[in-house]
């Protein structure tokens, strides 16, 4: 069996939760042709990256894929492009705020996910949970991790990618998605890889 590495994040700034690790905790332990391996990351530079690699590493992932919290958005957003740079405007977990930092010197100036985004993104939608492709992962964490991944594994076998999910009904944001959806549209996105 094939393996996949999904992580998702702590809460950060003022919440309580984070729609990214609920909907992963909801996951089963197969999916299609993949067992499934769960992470919570830290929201902090760098070390949220580096634990993501230690781990997929140690299982020898065929898959990683990375979720995070995209409050603001209306749907499910796989991303499709990392970007060499870190600019936070809100404080990460550790107190970190770097300030148009260059995540890898002398790096790409971005990398594109390997997996098929815009598949994943249709056949979300077909489920009837709205989704499209997102151009930006943002400058803050999840760029950070989306960025260092496909820089780490590119010309490798292994399959990364990012999706961004709206803030959960939980959470009482006039723009968020039920979890049991966004959970289910994740399972989507796995079955979709292929």
């Amino acid at each position: 069996m094939k393996k996949l590495l999904i992580t998702g994040f702590e809460p950060f700034g003022a919440e309580k939760i984070n729609p990214s690790w609920e909907a992963v905790c909801r996951l089963p332990d197969k999916i299609s042709e993949y067992s499934i391996h769960k992470l919570l990351l830290p929201v902090v530079f760098r070390e949220a990256a580096r634990m993501v690699i230690e781990e997929a590493d140690k299982i020898s992932a065929d898959v990683i894929i990375s979720v995070g919290q995209a409050g603001g958005r209306n749907a499910i957003t796989p991303e499709l492009v990392g970007i060499n740079l870190r600019n936070a405007k809100i404080l990460d977990n550790c107190g970190n705020q770097p300030k148009d930092e260059t995540i890898i010197v002398g790096g790409a100036d971005a990398h594109f996910s390997t997996l098929p985004v815009r598949k994943i993104a249709d056949m979300i939608n077909e489920s009837g949970i709205p989704s499209q492709v997102s151009y930006s992962a943002g400058t803050f964490v999840c760029n950070d991790v989306l960025y260092t991944l496909l820089a780490h594994y590119k010309n490798t076998e292994v399959l990364v990618g990012f999706i961004h999910v709206p803030f959960c009904s939980e959470q009482g944001k006039e723009l968020s998605m039920p979890l049991d959806d966004i959970a289910n549209a994740l399972i989507i996105a796995i079955e979709g890889i292929d």
